[in-house]
């Protein structure tokens, strides 16, 4: 069953599908910058989602000032050299029961609960909308489709300020770091995302986020990957999960649903 707000089981739901419209248009090249100014070579109709999801950080609420100093303190504290910014757009993306081990070997835990405090203490203070956020999800809530949250940060938390922001009903399931059998870019988030939905991870489904990490996700599940340039990964680390298409953010998306569904 999916993960609630509140940490309990979902009880089955019922799927409310948007009217069928011919969908958007989109010429797309594998690899390219992808932009709708840009000259695209393959033709490609994206009809409209039955289910859209969603990473939390830095695509919905801008958190990296926070996510970078609660992460540069955390290594000061572990004996570790700070991350500059293109370090920190490089390494920050799996969540913590992935990355830490790695960089802590068996200490990580000890780097958990130093991070978890101070990014709990800085998000706290510090909740702020990407740019048409509330816009997008209302547009798309009109639109009686299906929304999740798949993030890294730590499902309890993720679900406190889903909360902080009475966004609750905004999202059929929220699953975050901890909750499926793996974190993501593993598809498993995505199925558990999308469990008791009656949708199908696949080209109905978009998946929305700011980085690398959702890239991939998306193309593990056979979702339809967009990208916003809110926070962008290095350009390399998109060579191998391009997005279909770029927004400059969430406002930006909103508008290319208007226009097209």
């Amino acid at each position: 069953m999916a993960a609630s707000t509140d940490g309990s089981q979902n009880e089955n739901i019922n799927v409310f599908r948007a009217p069928a419209k011919a969908g958007a248009h989109i010429d797309f090249q594998m690899g390219s910058c992808l932009r709708r100014n840009t000259a695209f070579t393959m033709k490609h109709n994206i009809p409209s989602p039955k289910a859209v999801i969603f990473d939390w950080d830095d695509t919905l609420v801008d958190t990296w000032p926070v996510t970078r100093a609660a992460m540069n303190t955390m290594l000061v504290k572990m004996g570790h050299q700070p991350w500059s910014e293109d370090e920190a757009r490089r390494n920050i993306g799996p969540s913590a029961r992935e990355l830490f081990p790695r960089l802590f070997g068996d200490r990580w835990e000890e780097a958990d609960r130093i991070y978890y405090q101070a990014a709990r203490e800085g998000f706290r203070d510090n909740m702020k909308l990407i740019n048409g956020a509330a816009e997008l999800l209302k547009r798309i809530a009109d639109m009686e489709i299906f929304m999740a949250v798949v993030s890294n940060k730590r499902g309890a938390l993720l679900r406190e300020e889903v909360e902080t922001l009475q966004w609750r009903h905004f999202f059929r399931s929220v699953v975050g770091a901890g909750d499926a059998s793996a974190d993501k870019p593993d598809p498993a988030t995505v199925y558990l995302a999308l469990e008791n939905s009656n949708i199908m991870a696949g080209p109905d489904v978009w998946f929305v986020g700011n980085n690398h990490m959702d890239m991939t996700c998306a193309h593990r599940a056979g979702c339809i990957p967009l990208l916003l340039e809110t926070k962008l990964p290095p350009e390399d680390l998109l060579k191998d999960c391009p997005p279909l298409l770029r927004f400059k953010d969430c406002s930006d998306l909103s508008n290319f649903i208007m226009n097209n569904y």
